[in-house]
C-alpha cells in the first residue's frame, strides 16, 4: 500500500502571534486542523478566497485559518489564524 501524499506545512511569522492571543482550547483544535490539512489540503468546507489565486480558508468555530497551497513544491503556508470578524481586514 502506498503512503498518502502529504504537504509540508509552513507558518508565516505572524501566525505565532495570532495563536498566542487565542484561548488554549481553541489553539489545540486549530493545530489539529492544520495537521489534517497537511494530508488533505482541500477538505470539505474549505473555501477559495476571491481575488487570490492560491489562498483558501477553513473554519474552526469562530476562527478562520487562511492558507496558501503551492502544488509544485507541495508546501502549505499558513498566513493567518484569526477571529472571523478580523481575518479579512488586512488582506
Amino acid at each position: 500500500m502506498t503512503e498518502p501524499l502529504t504537504h509540508i506545512v509552513a507558518f508565516k511569522p505572524s501566525v505565532e502571534k495570532d495563536l498566542k492571543r487565542l484561548p488554549k482550547q481553541i489553539v489545540k483544535r486549530i493545530l489539529q486542523r492544520i495537521e489534517a490539512l497537511a494530508s488533505n489540503p482541500l477538505p470539505p468546507g474549505c473555501a477559495k478566497l476571491s481575488g487570490a489565486e492560491r489562498l483558501y480558508r477553513v473554519r474552526v468555530g469562530q476562527y478562520r485559518i487562511v492558507y496558501e497551497i503551492d502544488p509544485e513544491s507541495r508546501v502549505l503556508t499558513i498566513h493567518y489564524v484569526r477571529h472571523r470578524r478580523e481575518v479579512y481586514r488586512q488582506m
